[in-house]
């Protein structure tokens, strides 16, 4: 992990690039929905000051997804750099979604070259940009578990897109010019040790990230995926990492704050709410409170510091919730204190999986 003194960034290698990008990276997927355009323009210009040039988007965004707001977060994106210039300073990841509702592109599977070539094409119009440096599938097209979801069932898979032939249609897009790095999101232990076993034996795109959730209150990126993002050089792009702001603390002793996240969606953001969400949360809160640090940012630098974290994707409605997430990464955590907060995942061991 390098250092920029001027900036008070710290930045990691994308994979086994040459590319440094910052360990807070901006995440956008409120814009639209939450924040509005000018909200989203005052993020951007704020985050790139502070050094924060990885960026993180995708089509389907804003969020919740709905047919009316599909892609209106990347339109905000593509609207600031047109109006400032500032692509070139940006390291810009956006995603494909997996299998659909018909609003998008008939619903059904996304990675054929058919769907992913339109789904491409699509962002890079309203990103109003020539190429994508980091184009991730956003979940599998295969029957598996993500989301949350637990009990792991076999059953038939149907149909879906075979990762060779995945992987040769990014290649395509490689050749084009029109992205240049790979990666995948909501991805389980196989998938990622298939597609770069794919990669190796048939020369083709190497799959660079794994955008997982991973927080204080979810920990199980720790086993499996872990040790492969440090051995494959495919580090974690953590997303959540708040927990959909319950790490933050303001949802503490049933504190519902007017315009947050679960107070606008509670039926969509029922991942956190769980029997010892809350005893988890106010026992890292003493934590943080026993050593003089902010929840948050206690529970960002703890994810940080973690060797197959490549960066931390945060997710701000407001700007001092912005400013105190990316100076997250001025703390120090001692020694007593990650022992503290190891000590808590042995007492509630990742109650929100």
């Amino acid at each position: 992990m390098s250092y920029n003194p001027l900036k008070f960034m710290n930045y990691k290698k994308l994979g086994n690039t040459d590319v440094d990008v910052s360990t807070i990276c901006l995440g956008t997927m409120t814009w639209g929905e939450q924040n509005t355009k000018e909200e989203g323009f005052e993020q951007m210009s704020y985050a790139l000051d502070q050094g924060v040039n990885f960026w993180d988007t995708a089509e389907i965004y804003s969020i919740p997804p709905k047919q009316e707001t599909f892609g209106d977060t990347e339109v905000i994106i593509g609207n600031w750099f047109e109006k400032t210039k500032k692509r070139d300073k940006v390291i810009l990841a956006s995603k494909v979604c997996g299998p659909m509702r018909e609003y998008v592109r008939g619903g059904g599977n996304q990675f054929g070259k058919k769907n992913i070539t339109e789904a491409l094409e699509g962002s890079l119009k309203r990103l109003k940009t020539d190429y994508i440096d980091l184009y991730q599938l956003h979940w599998p097209e295969r029957n598996t578990n993500f989301f949350g979801k637990l009990g792991y069932e076999h059953g038939d898979d149907g149909e879906w897109t075979q990762f060779e032939d995945i992987l040769e249609n990014l290649q395509k897009f490689i050749e084009q010019g029109k992205i240049r790095h790979v990666g995948l999101s909501n991805e389980t232990p196989w998938g990622l040790c298939k597609f770069l076993e794919i990669s190796r034996n048939k020369s083709l795109p190497r799959m660079l990230s794994v955008q997982n959730p991973y927080n204080l209150l979810n920990r199980t990126y720790e086993v499996g995926l872990a040790e492969m993002s440090v051995r494959e050089q495919a580090g974690l792009l953590a997303y959540s990492p708040l927990a959909c702001g319950y790490l933050s603390g303001k949802y503490r002793n049933n504190q519902l704050p007017k315009g947050s996240r679960i107070e606008l969606h509670k039926d969509f953001w029922t991942r956190y709410n769980k029997p010892n969400t809350a005893k988890a949360i106010d026992a890292y809160y003493e934590i943080a409170k026993k050593h003089k640090l902010d929840l948050a940012q206690m529970s960002l630098k703890f994810l940080e510091i973690q060797p197959f974290v490549t960066s931390i994707i945060i997710g701000a409605t407001t700007m001092e919730q912005l400013k105190t997430n990316i100076e997250s990464v001025n703390i120090n955590l001692t020694k007593e204190i990650i022992n503290e907060i190891n000590e808590i995942q042995k007492i509630y061991p990742n109650p929100c999986p």
